[in-house]
């Protein structure tokens, strides 16, 4: 049993917020609006010069990070644009484009609001670092998703 064997049971990070706010909303504020609650100033490629995120709404559209000067930085590709249910991206912010991860975000009508499901899988297209990232990524998401953007949705 190799490294190899161990990265490929590497479970998905799951996180979930509930909100009282109508589903078209919140794909909105996820996507559109992703550079207004995204953190970028600690989770961004550019960092203090990190001015905006930006999601292309449609299949292959990119996600870029946005520096001060124009310059973009891709951190994935839309492989799903189902609005307002649910959008898939590859995931790949300062990493290496040809090993990236995934990240699925599912928007469920709920009595009151909407509930937001996130799943990021993929882990062993990154080898070695997989376990690593996976755990840093379930960390960063209760902060990133389950603190910023359910507080963007309020």
């Amino acid at each position: 049993m190799g490294v190899e064997a161990e990265v490929v049971d590497i479970s998905p990070v799951r996180k979930a917020i509930t909100v009282k706010r109508p589903i078209e909303d919140c794909f909105e504020i996820f996507t559109v609006r992703m550079g207004r609650w995204w953190p970028l100033l600690t989770h961004s490629i550019s960092e203090a010069r990190a001015v905006d995120v930006v999601i292309e709404p449609r299949v292959g559209g990119g996600i870029f990070e946005v520096r001060d000067d124009g310059e973009r930085f891709p951190w994935g590709k839309v492989l799903v644009w189902e609005p307002p249910d649910r959008l898939v991206v590859t995931w790949h912010p300062g990493l290496d484009p040809s090993k990236p991860t995934e990240v699925e975000v599912r928007f469920l009508p709920v009595e009151g609001g909407t509930r937001v499901e996130l799943e990021h899988r993929g882990w062993a297209r990154l080898g070695a670092k997989a376990r690593e990232a996976r755990d840093g990524y379930d960390h960063g998401w209760e902060s990133v998703f389950g603190k910023n953007f359910a507080e963007a949705c309020r």
